[in-house]
């Protein structure tokens, strides 16, 4: 064998194991990204277990605002129907947004916030929000490191013919005008 051929050849395996890192890497990416859903997904299904206990109770003192809660149980029933990432991400947002609606019509209704089943749910729920917001930062951090590494050069190549693509965050699923607004304190 000439030296010619060995050089070529070193220089092919050389190659080959450097796809294949990229590759892998890639891989590792995506299955990190994966899990960091699944945790989110056990905070999802913890948050639907409890919407229907919360939805009755505030029925029994809220018996006009039944379109909210309808719409709850509705985005609740579409989430819990959700079969891929981004179809929950959406979903899940929408919700947010709702839970977010509902909070702010209770405050008209008194007696529900001095109500022991309605404080339990409540604290409950906001446990849950608070390790959902957890979460959420986890697999968005997850999803960056995907998207860098499937968006920076060389890797943007193999990642194209891997078929690997720029994956979405998992957003607040609010206007932002509303999330940057400053709130208002009132004592009354």
């Amino acid at each position: 064998m000439s030296t010619s051929t060995i050089i070529f050849l070193v220089v092919v395996a050389i190659l080959v194991i450097w796809v294949i890192s990229i590759y892998n890497n890639l891989i590792k990416l995506r299955n990190n990204r994966e899990n960091a859903f699944a945790d989110i997904d056990v905070q999802l299904k913890q948050r639907h277990d409890l919407i229907p206990q919360l939805v009755d109770t505030v029925k029994g003192y809220a018996k006009h605002e039944k379109t909210t809660l309808e719409n709850i149980v509705n985005l609740r029933n579409a989430a819990t129907r959700a079969t891929t990432i981004d179809d929950k991400i959406a979903v899940e947002s929408q919700l947010s947004s709702a839970l977010a609606g509902l909070k702010i019509t209770l405050e008209a209704y008194p007696d529900l916030k001095a109500n022991q089943n309605f404080l339990q749910l409540q604290g409950e729920i906001s446990d849950i929000e608070n390790k959902l917001s957890s979460v959420r930062r986890f697999f968005n951090s997850a999803t960056k490191e995907l998207n860098n590494s499937v968006q920076t050069f060389p890797n943007n190549i193999f990642a194209g013919m891997f078929g690997f693509k720029k994956e979405p965050m998992f957003d607040l699923g609010v206007d932002r005008t509303v999330v940057e607004k400053a709130p208002q304190i009132k004592f009354d």
